[in-house]
């Protein structure tokens, strides 16, 4: 069956029929977030790194925090007590494949995303548009996309990568999909992304944008800025409808998103135009009044080299408002928890440390590692000492080396349980030194111990 003219969720029918008042609607005064202590660099000045918290209508963030990847509900192979257990804050879901399977209509009637998965804390849900540019182009890497890997190189707006077909084409009002599943296409708009998101009742919800590649030229990177800006402003009204028409539910936060690629002037302005967004929601209490309100928080997303991960992240922190949270989409790696860190974001996600785990990698102190090569097999130590995830205390090398051989699923559960640990755990550290004042000191220890040359 093609889906070609998705559903735009309805209005609720919210009259009390005689059984007492109409639930009132929620407010974004339901969702707040403060700031703690700030970063001082070494030279006593300030910079933009922070710690605040996030308090949402399931329970608070503590920043800067790492947020772990839930795409289909579900973190990959680890259970969601599991991954209460080794730390994690809140989970990140993926809004395009849960409205595919099983729809975000049965989500609304599980409860939303938490209950429906059995994970009591906050959640976030994409908007779909990270599929714009990995099912359009087909280039998976955000971060980093600057490689040899564009038949045209950079600048060529059409570009797909090798063995790729495109699967999702952008016009003015949206985006047609073409399903992975099974080649249904599905039309996704701003309204419709919004929509989805708040079926899936998710905390912390995106703005649907349109993700470049930087393999387009700068003439398409200003059409698709623009692009975004209009629909951003289209999300936020949306969202503010259904916030007051769906009355008696959790407020849901929007955040919107920041793109621009590598160039200053659009990233300043993405932020500029984004900052000074507003709609009228309703106040809550029942009131009845109006409270004109912006974004609740903002996502820093899109096409970036590595190495200029901290610049693009100080200009946004230098033009977003200091009482808004920033969560950077996408990256896990040690160096870039620091940097982004020290540069003003305050959550993160990324699938890497459960995708490198089905691989059979895993991170220590001293780098990352590859547990099928033969010198594991008879090695009896864990994965990482001093580690206090569940799998260090109580399995070995040897044996999680063994199930891999053996093509056994539960080493993939072992696995990703260390990693998200290694993590969280890193970015918990990261958070307290800048509390006590040992963020750079930290940082050399860190990274001069995981990126040291090895034999």
């Amino acid at each position: 069956m093609t889906r070609d003219t998705p559903a735009v969720l309805p209005a609720q029918n919210t009259s009390s029929g005689g059984a007492g008042p109409a639930p009132a609607a929620a407010s974004p005064r339901d969702f707040t977030f403060a700031v703690g202590h700030r970063l001082t660099g070494p030279d006593g000045e300030p910079r933009h790194g922070r710690t605040g918290t996030i308090t949402t209508p399931h329970g608070t963030i503590q920043t800067p925090a790492f947020i772990p990847v839930a795409t289909q509900a579900s973190v990959k192979a680890v259970l969601p007590e599991a991954m209460a257990a080794l730390g994690g804050q809140a989970l990140l879901a993926n809004a395009y494949h849960l409205y595919l399977q099983p729809g975000a209509g049965l989500l609304d009637e599980a409860g939303g995303l938490g209950r429906f998965m059995n994970w009591p804390g906050p959640t976030f849900t994409d908007s779909g548009g990270f599929q714009v540019m990995s099912l359009g182009s087909g280039f998976k890497k955000v971060i980093d996309m600057n490689g040899p890997t564009a038949p045209s190189g950079q600048g060529a707006d059409d570009a797909v990568a090798p063995g790729k077909e495109r699967l999702a084409n952008v016009d003015e009002d949206g985006v047609w999909f073409k399903s992975h599943l099974n080649g249904d296409r599905h039309r996704f708009t701003p309204e419709v992304s919004v929509g989805i998101q708040h079926q899936l009742g998710a905390d912390i919800m995106f703005a649907f944008d349109e993700l470049t590649t930087l393999h387009n030229s700068r003439g398409y990177q200003e059409e698709a800025l623009e692009r975004t800006r209009r629909w951003a402003q289209r999300c936020l009204d949306e969202h503010a409808r259904l916030t007051s028409e769906r009355a008696g539910k959790p407020y849901q936060a929007l955040f919107g998103v920041i793109q621009g690629a590598q160039f200053e002037d659009l990233r300043r302005k993405a932020c500029g135009d984004l900052a000074g967004m507003r709609s009228d929601f309703p106040d809550g209490g029942g009131s009845g009044t109006a409270l004109e309100h912006g974004f609740d928080g903002y996502g820093i997303g899109g096409a970036l080299e590595k190495e200029n991960l901290g610049t693009i992240v100080g200009w946004c922190a230098e033009e977003l408002p200091e009482d808004r949270p920033r969560h950077l989409l996408g990256i896990s790696e040690p160096d870039d928890l620091f940097t982004s860190v020290e540069n003003g974001a305050d959550t993160f996600d990324c699938v890497s440390p459960t995708r490198v785990a089905r691989t059979g990698a895993f991170y220590t102190a001293d780098g990352r590692f590859n547990l099928p090569g033969a010198r594991y097999k008879r090695d009896f130590g864990a994965l990482e000492d001093g580690c206090d995830c569940y799998t260090c205390a109580h399995y070995t090398r040897a044996y999680i080396h063994h199930l891999i051989k053996a093509k056994e699923m539960v080493a993939h559960t072992l696995m990703s349980i260390h990693n998200e640990r290694f993590t969280v755990r890193l970015v918990d550290r990261i958070r307290a030194s800048i509390v006590d004042g040992t963020f750079y000191e930290l940082k050399d220890e860190v990274l001069g111990r995981y990126y040291a040359p090895r034999d």
